[in-house]
């Protein structure tokens, strides 16, 4: 099977894609401290997000692939696996709209630094992705995961947290390629104004 997460367009994802359902998993995260857990990012830093203060997004997805190299088999048949690539240049794409609601981005998934630091080259990402390869953050919180070919994954979902709180949780995510944008809709209406805000919002949107 050839790698399905490069396509042509990267935004791009097949129409017959199965959903994912909402199993409950994640009911629980949204009010929660965030644990004390200190991992590497795709930047070569050690980051803590419990100890950020100001609004983070940190969305977390299964597995991205690599060019070249198949992914497991079915996984298009796999509700939430496909989209992982497009889902990081959905949040590439809207970073100067999260600059500027002062918002950071994290990616995360369980897989290590050097794999990850693979797409964040290829891509170009202007934000860090963080490696949890030891489950500690996953198992902190508790976060959905799934197995596939003995692998364990994270299923696919978006927090919003702020001053080391989970404030809003996204669960299931679907379709992966506007998850940014559901993100921006968000914080849209849940962001005090600010004239200068508004004016370089408008002047990302408009770049």
């Amino acid at each position: 099977m050839t790698n399905p997460e490069h396509p042509a367009n990267p935004f791009s994802l097949p129409d017959n894609l199965p959903p994912p359902v909402d199993d409950g998993e994640a009911d629980d995260l949204a009010g929660m401290q965030m644990p004390s857990v200190t991992l590497r990012t795709t930047f070569g830093e050690l980051v803590d997000l419990s100890a950020l203060w100001g609004r983070v997004v940190v969305y977390a997805y299964p597995m991205t692939g690599v060019p070249g190299v198949e992914l497991p088999p079915g996984w298009n048949d796999i509700p939430g696996a496909r989209g992982c690539t497009p889902q990081t240049l959905s949040f590439q794409a809207e970073k100067d709209v999260f600059a500027a609601f002062g918002v950071t981005i994290y990616g995360l998934s369980t897989q290590t630094p050097e794999y990850q630091k693979e797409l964040s080259d290829r891509l170009g990402l202007a934000f860090p992705i963080v490696s949890d390869a030891e489950f500690k953050l996953t198992d902190a919180l508790r976060l959905p995961t799934m197995t596939v070919e003995g692998m364990r994954l994270i299923k696919r979902l978006t927090l919003v947290i702020k001053d080391g709180v989970i404030e809003h949780v996204f669960y299931p995510v679907f379709p992966p390629n506007r998850s940014a944008a559901e993100v921006v809709a968000w914080l849209q209406e849940n962001t005090a104004p600010a004239p200068r805000r508004l004016n370089i919002l408008n002047s990302a949107r408009e770049g």
